[in-house]
């Protein structure tokens, strides 16, 4: 009997589903925004609205991202195997490892936001919308801790989703493999 994915009437899936799309995509507004953001807060003078403002804005993105990384988990454990991998031998492993660890490092970062905001003892709120209540207690006296961690993390996978975007990049219009047309929306493809 003959292979359904390789038969003429049922090709393999070369693109990923919207949902998948949408997820990487949204994955990526929120990481350069949140980066941002701190960024330009960093450069702001303490206690100004505006600093003020950027880190209430950080928070409710943060939190944003949580749902989005928890989501996108879920779906993607939900439809795993449902594509072919874009390359094979060490680049697979490659991609899959960076993947994998730009996703631990993403649930990383979200706790680390979440602890050290805990322990400055502030509460998260989500665009003033409702707050996230302390799940437990954080001791204040780790707050510079976490907030350095969070930083490392921050620069981390800023490095890392770079790489990403250039070795995309470099698949696309060196390779000519075309990588890049598989996160595209259909309409574009």
């Amino acid at each position: 009997m003959a292979n359904p994915d390789t038969s003429i009437t049922s090709r393999p899936r070369m693109h990923y589903d919207h949902a998948t799309i949408a997820f990487h995509w949204l994955t990526a507004l929120l990481v350069v925004g949140l980066f941002a953001s701190a960024q330009i807060w960093n450069q702001l003078e303490r206690g100004t609205w505006l600093r003020k403002d950027l880190q209430s804005i950080h928070i409710s993105f943060g939190i944003l991202l949580a749902v989005t990384i928890v989501l996108r988990i879920v779906w993607r454990i939900a439809n795993r195997g449902d594509l072919p991998p874009a390359t094979s031998g060490l680049q697979e492993i490659a991609a899959k490892l960076v993947h994998m660890v730009l996703y631990i490092l993403l649930c990383l970062q979200v706790v680390l936001g979440f602890l050290f905001r805990w322990a400055q003892g502030e509460p998260l709120t989500f665009f003033g919308l409702f707050s996230i209540p302390h799940f437990f207690t954080v001791d204040p006296a780790m707050r510079s801790t976490f907030g350095e961690m969070h930083n490392l993390v921050a620069w981390t996978i800023i490095v890392l989703a770079g790489l990403h975007a250039v070795a995309a990049l470099m698949h696309h219009y060196v390779l000519k493999d075309r990588v890049l047309v598989r996160m595209r929306p259909a309409a574009r493809r």
